[in-house]
């Protein structure tokens, strides 16, 4: 998202200030509604599901060396601190001055997990209520890049994740739509190997889709349940996050035993960010976020002989609701 050559000279004049982050802040661009605190709250609880094939020490004489784990859980997600007027140096073609302006929303994610299955079932499922029920935790940042675009790519997130991944992912911003998002029907199924859903190597897929995590959450189609829950909503227009760390320069890079044993190999996230009809006590839209979140897990050889390893979908998917514009923690640094 461009912006003037008036808005971006009053920005470098005004120095780097970091501050709490504010709903509808215009140099964030399309980033601007997130600031606040999301939630699995007002008739959301548990929308939240994921499915990830992982190694696994089966019986003896089973040909799987994997097991498949699902999770539902409640997510508080929080964009709090804003970062204006980041400064990238650079000089253009001519040797001119050239520098980048962005600016960088910090967020932290937090999932507690609230009901737990796989297959084959092993006796390492954690707790479902707390304490030590919290199966992930990512600070991160998404960044608004205010010029010097290269081919476009205008949006990044950059993530950290405690099992040792760094991941920097990248996109281009496009306007708002109206209505609803078009869900993609993703697959759960893995890759580089046969996709045969009656075949002894893809049982625990078959088992769940046969049987749904919970009765509802299907890994042969882990996105169905954005569109389910889409149903009888009205949403008058969204806005769309996508990014890809296989975009440009962007990657995950994984400490070894990750990388040795199964390795974070590529991201991709959408997030719908929606504004709906409803109104909250302010008179202004409620505002919902979904995401598709899919990571690619490479581990075990493929069964065909054939070089390289299987390519697994760790899939994540949410749908919460804003319950906070800033961070209770946060409201003294609006006029710092």
């Amino acid at each position: 998202m461009a912006f003037s050559k008036k808005t971006l000279m009053a920005l470098k004049g005004g120095g780097r200030v970091i501050r709490a982050a504010q709903e509808g802040e215009a140099l964030l661009g399309p980033l601007g509604l997130l600031p606040g605190v999301w939630k699995n709250e007002g008739g959301l609880e548990g929308h939240g599901w994921n499915m990830i094939a992982l190694p696994f020490e089966s019986e003896p004489g089973s040909i799987l060396d994997y097991r498949l784990l699902m999770n539902q859980y409640n997510e508080t997600l929080v964009f709090d601190l804003v970062d204006k007027g980041v400064p990238n140096r650079g000089l253009n073609a001519l040797g001119k001055q050239a520098d980048q302006s962005l600016m960088a929303l910090d967020y932290e994610q937090v999932t507690d997990q609230i009901a737990t299955a796989d297959f084959p079932h092993s006796n390492v499922l954690g707790p479902t209520s707390p304490p030590g029920n919290t199966i992930h935790h990512e600070p991160g940042l998404w960044l608004n890049m205010l010029d010097q675009f290269t081919d476009g790519f205008d949006i990044a997130r950059l993530s950290t994740v405690p099992h040792g991944d760094a991941v920097l992912a990248l996109g281009r911003s496009v306007p708002p739509i109206d209505g609803p998002p078009v869900i993609p029907d993703v697959s759960g199924l893995p890759l580089k190997v046969k996709q045969d859903l009656d075949g002894r190597y893809l049982a625990p897929y078959r088992h769940f889709h046969d049987k749904p995590f919970m009765g509802l959450f299907d890994p042969v189609h882990p996105a169905a349940l954005l569109t389910a829950a889409n149903q009888g909503v009205d949403i008058v227009r969204t806005t769309v996050l996508d990014v890809d760390t296989e975009a440009e320069t962007g990657g995950i890079h994984n400490i070894p035993f990750v990388v040795k044993h199964a390795n974070a190999s590529s991201m991709r996230s959408t997030f719908w960010i929606q504004e709906l009809a409803e109104k909250d006590a302010r008179g202004k839209p409620k505002l919902r976020l979904q995401y598709l979140q899919i990571v690619m897990i490479d581990f075990d050889p493929r069964t065909t002989g054939l070089p390289g390893r299987i390519i697994w979908p760790h899939i994540s998917i949410n749908t919460m609701q804003k319950v906070e514009d800033t961070p209770e923690d946060k409201v003294e640094l609006l006029t710092a």
